[in-house]
């Protein structure tokens, strides 16, 4: 008799794993809490995140939207303007430090940068560059919808009974007044400066602290909010640090799995879903990922969104709508993401 003699089949690898059909590998997640059709669920982050969302609301959920689209608006503009993509318009936030950032500014711990960029008449929000893909038509048009975003952005943490964040990157850029912006200047618009605009990689202990604090915050004004880490699969699109690409994603990656699976095993509100895992783990044998290596095929978002509900189902008997919409999966093209407009500025001097 030993401790493993009670360990649970899936905790071995023969049965678990390899006795197995890739394809039938199940209760990759032990749920620590039920989602109810009748609980607000905030989403963010990355842009994996959005498939979280959308499947909530698919599947009959509360997926919680706290800035409405406005009346009349097509599903295909609504998504150009970034309504319906996370549960308020911030765009991508794909770091820890950028979530506490906004979450600082939208519960007055921090005054928000007056900065404001200009490209051919039009203006752009530094914090918010592609929820308006043409722009404003003034600067007083920026503030006034950036102000919006972040009374609706506060809603969402009030409201919320759970809040989803996907967690993207290690890598940003900052201003050297200490702000963050969500992708470089000079991509969507502004201007590099490389006096003023400096480049950041973030570490383990940094990535934990910011996503810490960001925890406090949000606990400070709804004690009762629960949360679910998750931790994109998506490679990045470029890097600025150096090295191959590659090697930087693994590097990224590595960092932000460690950070949301050490605090999601030492607080029992904060739980951990393995999208990760479930795409990038050499068990499925790079089968989820689209011809580029990069982006997530239609049955990968399936797979890993079936995965959550089933795991629910199992863990707490939830009854889930396994209908799909009439237009089918969303697909990678489907995402709105301010990183894969490096692609586009690739050799651009």
């Amino acid at each position: 008799m030993n401790p493993y003699s009670t360990v649970d089949p899936n905790g071995f690898w023969r049965p678990a794993v390899a006795d197995r059909n890739m394809f039938e590998i199940e209760a990759l997640w032990s749920p620590k809490f039920a989602i109810t059709d009748k609980m607000a669920v905030s989403t963010y982050g990355s842009c994996f995140a959005q498939h979280i969302g959308r499947n909530l609301h698919q599947r009959g959920y509360h997926w919680l939207r706290s800035e409405a689209r406005p009346f009349g608006l097509s599903d295909n503009t609504a998504k150009q303007f970034n309504y319906d993509v996370f549960s308020s318009r911030t765009g991508n936030i794909y770091t820890t430090t950028l979530l506490l950032q906004w979450l600082k500014w939208a519960f007055g711990a921090a005054d928000v940068p007056e900065e404001i960029w200009e490209k051919n008449g039009r203006f752009y929000d530094p914090f918010r560059p592609n929820v308006e893909p043409n722009g404003f038509a003034s600067r007083e048009e920026v503030l006034l919808s950036r102000a919006a975003t972040l009374d609706a952005f506060k809603d969402s943490v009030l409201k919320a009974d759970v809040f989803v964040f996907t967690l993207g990157l290690t890598e940003r850029w900052l201003n050297t007044s200490g702000y963050e912006y969500p992708i470089c200047p000079g991509t969507v618009a502004g201007d590099f400066d490389a006096a003023q605009h400096k480049f950041d990689n973030l570490e383990f202990p940094q990535v934990r602290q910011a996503l810490s604090d960001a925890l406090a915050v949000m606990s400070q004004h709804n004690p009762s909010l629960r949360y679910i880490l998750t931790v994109s699969p998506v490679p990045l699109t470029a890097t600025y640090s150096g090295k191959h690409v590659v090697v930087a994603t693994m590097q990224s990656k590595s960092i932000l799995r460690a950070v949301a699976g050490q605090i999601a095993d030492r607080r029992a509100n904060v739980d951990y879903f393995p999208s990760y895992e479930i795409i990038n783990s050499p068990v499925f044998k790079g089968s989820f990922f689209g011809p580029n290596q990069r982006s997530v095929s239609a049955y990968g978002v399936g797979f890993v969104m079936d995965m959550f509900f089933n795991c629910q189902k199992q863990a707490f008997g939830t009854q889930i709508n396994t209908a799909k919409p009439a237009s089918g999966k969303p697909s990678a093209e489907d995402l709105v993401c301010e990183e894969e407009l490096l692609d586009s500025v690739r050799g651009r001097k």
